[in-house]
């Protein structure tokens, strides 16, 4: 393979970019993901790709060769389809709620599992927020699959199930940007295709873009402008949740366009220690769920098929609202 033709073909010729088709596509990010590109080549790859952006085919041909690497975990027996929630950039100014979703998500009775990194360069992850909690990450496969079968939310760092996609995340240290690791992660599906993604991007051109990919490879997922990229809805302003399933995306919620003056108030701290606290205040109802969160779950109820149509599963999530505010 010709990593410099390759390079040359996705470096800006007077400014123009030019796209890979995406067998070449696959072929590239099937090497990386292998560990098989020489350094200098794999970082100038990664930030040419960086600057270009991917394009449908590249993102295409990129996640065809994630999907061939992933290692497979099973969907529990019965019931809806487990929850897949990428959590990759954690917290810099909100508390992250990301557990939050995935423990009343499992207190509904709907498998949960959470991936992503355990170094949060500076911010607060999921992972050291479970920890808090008690959700301990699954340092084997073996683990993560015993930990769903008990009926548990599964906390699976990415080179659990992809350790070449692992290794290219881990090079953001290095190189100081993220790289198209990032966007493969949030896409990938460690139940083959069984799961229901719950991706939360961060702008709005990489929403558009994810939802091209969504709607072109016929993937199952609930899509929203996440909060500062988590996967779970801004408490004071409930965003765009779309659904998008067999190449159909469906709204299910318009995006609020005012924010809650009469939401949460900001917290005194966001680490991981204050955010679990949080987490308990709303589980144990000494902290109300806040709105956007629980419009979220019944989206989640619905894509998953835990409730056979939209309007049951909001009934069902104002029931278990009730039910935490009450106990």
């Amino acid at each position: 393979m010709s990593y410099a033709q390759h390079l040359r073909d996705i470096t800006p010729d007077a400014g123009v970019f030019r796209d890979l088709p995406a067998g070449s596509a696959r072929s590239l990010f099937g090497a990386m993901l292998d560990g098989g590109v020489p350094e200098l080549e794999l970082g100038a790859l990664l930030l040419a790709f960086r600057m270009k952006g991917e394009s449908l085919a590249e993102l295409l041909g990129a996640y065809e060769a994630a999907c061939e690497r992933l290692l497979r975990l099973r969907p529990p027996a019965g019931g809806a389809r487990p929850i897949v929630m990428p959590s990759y950039n954690g917290a810099r100014k909100q508390p992250n709620l990301t557990p939050l979703v995935a423990m009343l998500l499992h207190r509904i009775g709907v498998p949960v599992l959470v991936h992503g990194t355990l170094e949060g360069h500076g911010r607060v992850t999921t992972a050291h927020v479970f920890r808090e909690l008690g959700v301990l990450p699954s340092a084997t496969l073996a683990q993560a699959q015993a930990a769903l079968d008990r009926g548990d939310v599964a906390f699976v760092p990415t080179g659990v199930f992809s350790p070449g996609l692992a290794s290219l995340l881990g090079l953001r240290n290095r190189l100081g940007v993220r790289n198209t690791a990032h966007t493969l992660a949030k896409l990938v599906d460690p139940f083959g295709g069984e799961g229901l993604r719950v991706i939360g991007v961060t702008h709005p051109h990489y929403f558009a873009r994810i939802h091209e990919f969504l709607v072109a490879s016929g993937e199952r997922a609930i899509v929203m402008r996440g909060t500062e990229g988590e996967p779970y809805a801004n408490p004071r302003r409930r965003p765009r949740i779309e659904h998008v399933e067999d190449g159909a995306a469906r709204v299910l919620f318009e995006q609020e366009l005012t924010v809650d003056e009469g939401g949460p108030p900001p917290p005194d701290s966001i680490d991981a220690k204050a955010t679990a606290a949080l987490i308990r205040r709303s589980l144990g109802g000494h902290a109300a769920v806040p709105l956007p969160i629980l419009n979220q779950l019944a989206c989640c109820l619905y894509a998953s098929g835990y409730a056979p149509d939209f309007n049951q599963a909001k009934a069902i999530v104002a029931v278990q609202a009730h039910t935490i505010a009450t106990a």
